[in-house]
């Protein structure tokens, strides 16, 4: 049965018609015990009897009262007629319980409004009325003499019709008051629940907003411990609310001391001025983050701060990106205006030299001499080809081949190489059903032969080359991985590595990466590098299976 709100008020009046019937049952033992024969016994105690009769009934009625609301007006009348057997039990129009009347009226208002304390105060009239008619009339010997109560006098006739007028008049004030004052309280009732009703749509529709807000929003005390976190700030800190509430914001966002010291200065003057800082997650993600303070003004003055955030990681990446992109250009343009200037006059000193190498008479330091400078030729020479090779990108060939055979041709070149020796070792990790692709595979070749070649420069003392390849159904993309066990990049060195001229080894133009970068972001793809010192480096290059090809 569902607890409703005229299933609550029942109860109350059930409550109160208990508490009445027992305060009653005590007053009336110690009233027996203090003046024996005030009041007949039996009939008084068989009516508290009655009315936890009419309790009980009224506590098993509930599971019907919605269904039958007559049953209410039936316990109302029942409530008034037990008052009225009181009131002739004890003397009728002299009877101190006459005032009890009030009781079922004032239940009556509250139950069933204006309507319910009107009736019971109707039908209350009539009883107290025609107990006063019967006292009256046995009285004057017009009816048996049994049929008025034994207590006390009667008062003239003239003081009975002024008791019972004023009575009647309590009565019916009664009943409107109390129904005046219910249907008031109701009303209000009703306003404050649809008033509680908005301000908590409307506390939702905040937190909704504050919720879906992309940025970290947080505020905290004076003190600057954490009061909210919403659902981006949990997000970009890896953080729940439950673990960030009442801590420090410093240890929150694990400020370092200098943004410490720049955000309460900024917060002295009135506002923070916008501060970027690393923060490491509790994954062990490292992330860059911006954020700006500002204090939390209420009516009552400053109560704390506000404080948003946002993660600036990929942001960050773009713009090394695009910075990157531009160096790369002016190298590019750089390459393009000097390579003709350089490659003809090279070409023509390397052919005489190797004329002159055949032609003269030369000593064995000037054998060696010789071999030198052509050996630096060709070095110089390798240097501009990986220059117009960048500079300059050939014209895409696309066509539909397998990746698979890419890895294949690249790792058997490679177990072919004089740079792999018995300690290498070249595994290949591919499917055995076709990775079809369409791109230029000339290029691909040289995406896989660059990092693979890098790979074992990186283990110079031997160790496990991986080449992988496959489809990442999340992203829609073709993932080619080469995994190597080596001497591992510095995390600070990982940003420049795609640079022009930042290869560190002996062999190698220093073009390599960044060639290999130039080929997959033609592709519309993305390089993501993860490696540690001693343990080797993880570089993923992902292609889009259907990219628009640019140069």
């Amino acid at each position: 049965m569902a607890d409703t709100e005229l299933v609550r008020r029942l109860r109350w009046l059930i409550a109160t018609r208990a508490v009445m019937g027992t305060l009653l049952l005590g007053g009336a033992t110690v009233v027996e015990l203090t003046e024996p024969g005030r009041f007949p016994v039996d009939p008084f105690f068989l009516l508290i009897a009655f009315t936890y009769a009419l309790t009980f009934v009224s506590a098993l009625a509930l599971r019907i009262v919605e269904r039958h609301r007559w049953v209410i007006d039936v316990q109302l009348a029942c409530d008034a007629a037990i008052v009225s057997a009181f009131v002739y039990v004890t003397g009728g129009i002299t009877s101190v319980f006459s005032s009890l009347y009030v009781v079922p009226i004032v239940a009556g208002s509250l139950i069933q409004n204006r309507r319910g304390g009107l009736l019971v105060a109707s039908i209350s009239s009539a009883m107290f009325v025609s107990l006063v008619v019967v006292q009256f009339l046995a009285a004057d010997a017009r009816l048996p003499e049994s049929w008025a109560p034994q207590i006390g006098a009667l008062p003239t006739r003239s003081v009975a019709q002024y008791v019972v007028a004023l009575n009647l008049f309590g009565y019916f004030s009664v009943a409107v008051l109390s129904g005046v004052m219910a249907e008031n309280a109701r009303n209000a009732g009703v306003q404050l629940e649809r008033a509680s009703s908005e301000i908590a749509d409307l506390q939702a529709l905040n937190q909704h907003v504050i919720d879906s807000l992309p940025s970290g929003l947080l505020t905290t005390d004076t003190s600057q411990r954490v009061v909210t976190f919403n659902h981006a700030a949990e997000t970009i800190c890896g953080l729940s609310f439950q673990l960030a509430a009442h801590r420090h914001l410093v240890d929150v966002l694990q400020m370092p001391p200098r943004v410490v010291e720049e955000l309460n200065d900024g917060l002295r003057k009135g506002a923070a001025r916008r501060l970027e800082f690393r923060h490491r997650r509790p994954d062990g993600k490292e992330i860059d983050i911006g954020l700006t303070a500002t204090h939390l003004e209420s009516p009552g003055g400053r109560v704390g701060y506000l404080i948003t955030f946002q993660d600036l990681t990929d942001i960050k990446r773009l713009e090394r990106d695009v910075r990157m992109q531009q160096r790369l250009a002016a190298v590019g343009e750089m390459a393009a205006g000097i390579a003709h200037e350089i490659r003809n006059p090279l070409a023509s000193m390397s052919g005489s030299i190797q004329i002159l190498r055949q032609e003269l008479p030369l000593s064995a330091e000037q054998e060696q001499l010789m071999d030198i400078v052509l050996r630096e030729s060709e070095r110089l020479n390798n240097t501009i080809r990986s220059f117009l090779a960048y500079a300059r990108p050939q014209k895409f060939a696309v066509t539909r081949f397998d990746v698979r055979r890419v890895l294949q041709d690249t790792a058997l070149l490679l177990r072919n190489s004089a740079e792999v020796s018995d300690a290498h070792t070249v595994e290949l990790d591919v499917k055995g059903e076709p990775l079809w692709y369409e791109a230029d595979e000339g290029q691909i070749k040289q995406i896989v032969w660059n990092l693979a070649t890098n790979g074992v420069r990186a283990m110079p003392s031997g160790g496990r080359l991986r080449l992988a390849a496959g489809y990442d159904d999340a992203s829609r993309s073709v993932v080619i991985k080469v995994q190597d066990e080596g001497i591992g990049i510095p995390a600070e060195e990982i940003e420049g590595l795609f640079q022009p001229f930042h290869g560190s080894f002996a062999k190698g133009s220093g073009l390599g990466l960044a060639i290999v970068h130039r080929i997959v972001t033609g592709y519309q793809g993305e390089i993501q590098v993860s490696s540690r010192r001693g343990a080797g480096t993880l570089v993923s290059v992902r292609l889009p299976a259907h990219a628009e090809v640019t140069t």
